[in-house]
């Protein structure tokens, strides 16, 4: 059987001191759409320019620097617990020095960091907290379709062996057809997106109940997909479930409740 030979460059120019990378640039593209979209939602509803780019810097601040501490914290600390300048500086100091980027980034991390972000924001600027956090859940889907993009492109976040007529063989990894558990993240991302627009636009609940939609589907896409990945950390050999999916949990009863108690027609304001 014929498979799907993946061996992309993860690296699109090398200048020597910095390398523009695919991961980089798919992040930054999803970030940059996300930007565009709510720039003309915020302005809909009377948000002035200086709010909403304070809104951004609050975002960008918060998802790269949650994702990095969730990674470090929860999938790497045994490692950096002894090299904690690492932790927020992109270089590696030993066995020589190297500049590396922020290499592991955790998405659960990641949200935790946005929201918490984002409650500070909302009552800096006394905009209704669940009126930014619906906003905020409608194009997160789409920033994190882009993520696992850049993830395939880097032949990281690998599926499990199988001999599926679609398996990647990651030559940059191994010659073992695997899923391609980066591609179904991605796909069911942006589905999440658009069922998210579609229940936004046709049902018209209040504020909060995307947000509350938002943690259970993507969640829950989750821990399904999780089952067809390949191990991350070697700590989780022997977990019945992941870490990914034992943090996973914890959003998808949020998201229940949050759904269960905005469940209604009301107040869809920002102010």
């Amino acid at each position: 059987m014929e498979y799907i030979v993946w061996e992309p460059s993860g690296i699109i120019v090398d200048l020597g001191i910095y390398q523009l990378r695919w991961y980089s640039l798919l992040f930054s593209m999803g970030l940059f759409i996300a930007y565009l979209v709510l720039k003309r939602v915020f302005r809909q509803n009377g948000i002035s320019d200086e709010k909403f780019d304070k809104f951004t810097m609050f975002v960008i601040i918060a998802t790269v620097l949650g994702a990095r501490l969730g990674h470090c914290l929860f999938y790497d600390w045994a490692y950096y617990q002894n090299h904690l300048l690492e932790i927020i500086l992109p270089f590696k100091f030993e066995p020589e020095f190297k500049f590396t980027g922020f290499q592991g980034l955790a998405s659960h991390g990641g949200t935790l960091g946005v929201l918490i972000a984002l409650i500070i924001y909302s009552v800096r600027y006394k905009i209704k907290m669940f009126w930014v956090l619906d906003k905020a859940a409608l194009l997160a889907p789409l920033c994190a379709g882009f993520i696992r993009l850049g993830n395939l492109m880097n032949s990281e976040i690998i599926g499990k062996e199988t001999d599926v007529p679609w398996a990647f063989i990651f030559k940059n990894v191994d010659n073992v057809p695997r899923h391609p558990a980066q591609l179904y993240e991605a796909i069911a991302y942006f589905l999440i997106f658009i069922i998210l627009k579609v229940v936004d636009k046709k049902f018209e609940r209040q504020n909060g109940f995307i947000f509350g939609l938002f943690f259970f589907l993507l969640f829950s896409a989750r821990i399904i997909i999780e089952m067809f990945k390949e191990v991350q950390v070697s700590f989780e050999l022997d977990m019945a479930m992941n870490m990914g999916q034992n943090l996973s949990i914890p959003f998808i009863i949020a998201g229940l409740v949050i759904m269960l108690v905005r469940n209604k027609k009301g107040d869809r304001t920002a102010y």
